[in-house]
């Protein structure tokens, strides 16, 4: 939590008011029941201008303001309306109090939540996939929430609790001492009760975080996925699935409020408990003519009884808040204790050079991965304004390959260079500025076509949207749509077809004017004759661009000035098609098959 401190400093102003501010409060509360007693006392039961003789405080007041000669009405009046007023006084103390604790709690939430979320944007793949998506939105959301809501209290109960803990015992002893072996019965009594119950209760709260983050990873999954299962009709199975996440987390839940509904009951009876002992010890001293126990200081011990239990009981909560900020806490510290895996270097421009991309030596493995690497002894050079195509067997490395230019991953062993400058000399940012990438899946985002399409340049102009979708071969079905470049996309593109969602991508990495072009299988959804005109408009507008293309299909790369055959995760050849067509066998194996698929589709359809 130490950690956590340097983001409420910003708002102190805030955070030192309204302890000042609950202090008010809480003194005007324990004004209250002192003044009631003289109202009971003096103004009620007895003959208030020779009760009060002597009475100290109530007898200045009254002569104060009334004389020597007054009546039980005006005690009452008088009184009851100073009473009135600390209560205003009190209230304004309070809703200040409420306000400033908002503010401090809440702009320390929002500047918490803002850089957290600014780490794990900062943050590798393979940093995010181990935390995995619904804890991170677990920590971003309820764990945050967890430590707010511990701050506003600990700024207001801090000074609360203690105050009519201490406040309320001294109010009590000064009414009448005896009533003090009330408190030291009652109060160890409920603190060893609230002990048990917190040391148990205290190290489920972060057990019952995990299982929130399960609940959420598990409905996460399913909404994102929720083609996959209703086209396999497991809707039952994920039911089944989230039902036991559910009832983990509702068990654990069960558990920390079963301990803690110990509190309240126990609360009531030892409050009870007290509030009999007083009567008793204030009945019986009454009855023995004790000129210092009346019926309006029994009342008065009471209230201050009740208050200093209650106290005792704010403390507990706070306890609990604490206890499950702590395990918050931690979690969110995690994150921002996380440093990035990649980070940048300090080169933001370079000139222009004959080659692009070079990849010296390059060898790669997953982090977590174990045996050969994923890639081995990559050795290539791609030449400015080149279309440099990668094919090769399903599970080669070929994205894995591409995904270590723009620096997703790092390369184990070897150096990748851009414009003869290692890539990890950029800054992250100028490095990722230079590329266009577009992934096997494509994702975009609920908002327009054309903010859609902007993602790859804020400040492009509509004609410059409009032109970027034309190359992509998107402009004529968006202008299909009612609203045109208008029309709101549903989450994930889900009112979209495949070949629809992969041209809005391409259209959105154009619209960036790269100097490198990825395009990783991002055809694969488009017919053989769109995607001729999509590459003819590439290679027309496009001269200068470096692109580099992953596909399957050799009708995609053939006209590649150079392809690059992956397999076994190295580069067995490279050449155009006719070289590879003479050299390499898998190329032809693949060419053949395909070939072949055609001519048994071609016969198919001709029967």
């Amino acid at each position: 939590m130490k950690k956590l401190v340097r983001y409420i400093k910003p708002y102190a102003f805030f955070a030192i008011v309204s302890p000042l501010m609950m202090m008010g409060e809480v003194l005007a509360d324990l004004c209250l029941p002192y003044l009631m007693s003289f109202i009971v006392d003096y103004g009620i039961e007895a003959d208030g201008l020779l009760a009060i003789r002597g009475a100290g405080f109530a007898e200045w007041v009254m002569n104060l303001l009334w004389g020597d000669s007054y009546t039980q009405l005006q005690i009452i009046l008088t009184f009851g309306i100073m009473m009135l007023c600390i209560t205003l006084v009190g209230g304004f103390f309070g809703v200040t109090c409420a306000y400033t604790a908002a503010r401090a709690a809440q702009s320390f939430g929002n500047d918490l939540r803002r850089d957290t979320y600014a780490r794990v944007m900062s943050l590798s793949i393979e940093q995010t996939d181990r935390f995995t998506t619904g804890s991170l939105v677990t920590r971003m959301t309820n764990d945050i929430s967890m430590i707010v809501e511990f701050v506003e209290q600990i700024i207001r109960m801090f000074v609360r609790a203690p105050m009519f803990l201490v406040g309320g015992t001294v109010m009590l002893i000064l009414l009448e001492v005896r009533f003090g072996t009330v408190l030291l019965l009652s109060v160890p009594i409920l603190l060893l009760t609230l002990i048990i119950v917190l040391s148990r209760a205290i190290p489920m709260y972060a057990t019952l975080q995990k299982k929130l983050d399960r609940v959420n990873s598990v409905v996460q999954e399913n909404v994102s996925g929720a083609r996959v299962v209703k086209a396999y009709v497991c809707e039952d199975h994920e039911n089944e699935r989230f039902s036991v996440a559910n009832t983990e987390l509702c068990g654990v839940n069960y558990k920390v409020l079963r301990l803690m509904a110990i509190t309240t009951p126990m609360l009531n009876v030892i409050m009870n408990f007290s509030v009999i002992a007083l009567i008793a010890i204030g009945g019986v001293r009454i009855e023995m003519g004790d000129a210092g126990m009346t019926t309006g200081t029994v009342m008065a011990g009471i209230t201050y009884v009740t208050l200093v239990i209650n106290s005792i009981m704010m403390v507990t909560m706070m306890f609990q808040s604490v206890s499950r900020a702590l395990a918050s806490s931690k979690r969110v510290l995690e994150i921002l204790d996380t440093e990035p895996v990649i980070v940048g270097g300090t080169l933001s421009e370079h000139a222009d050079a004959p080659v692009a991309i070079a990849m010296r030596g390059v060898s790669f493995r997953y982090p977590t991965a174990k045996g050969r690497p994923v890639l081995h002894d990559i050795d290539l050079e791609i030449k400015k304004g080149e279309t440099f195509a990668i094919i090769g067997a399903t599970g080669c490395g070929k994205t894995s390959l591409v995904s270590l230019i723009p620096r997703f991953y790092d390369a184990s062993e070897g150096v990748v260079e851009i414009d003869g400058k290692p890539i990890s000399d950029y800054e992250l940012d100028a490095l990722r500025k230079k590329i266009g990438y577009v992934m096997q899946k494509s994702e975009l985002f609920s908002d327009t076509v054309k903010n859609n399409i902007r993602w790859g340049d804020p400040d492009a102009t509509h004609e410059e949207i409009v032109s970027a979708a034309e190359v992509a071969q998107a402009d004529g079905f968006i202008r299909g749509f009612s609203d045109g470049y208008e029309t709101v996309i549903a989450e994930k593109g889900a009112s979209l077809s495949g070949g629809q969602k992969q041209r809005l991508s391409i259209a959105r990495a154009l619209t960036r004017k790269p100097e490198i072009l990825i395009l990783d299988d991002s055809t694969s959804a488009l017919d053989l004759a769109t995607e001729a005109k999509l590459q003819k408009a590439l290679r027309e507008t496009m001269r200068d661009t470096t692109v580099v293309m992953i596909a399957q299909r050799i009708a995609s790369v053939k006209n590649a000035d150079r392809i690059a055959v992956l397999e076994n995760g190295t580069v067995s050849d490279c050449g155009s098609h006719d070289e590879l067509m003479r050299r390499s066998a898998t190329y032809r194996d693949i060419y053949n098959s395909q070939m072949k698929q055609n001519e048994t589709v071609g016969g198919v359809a001709n029967e």
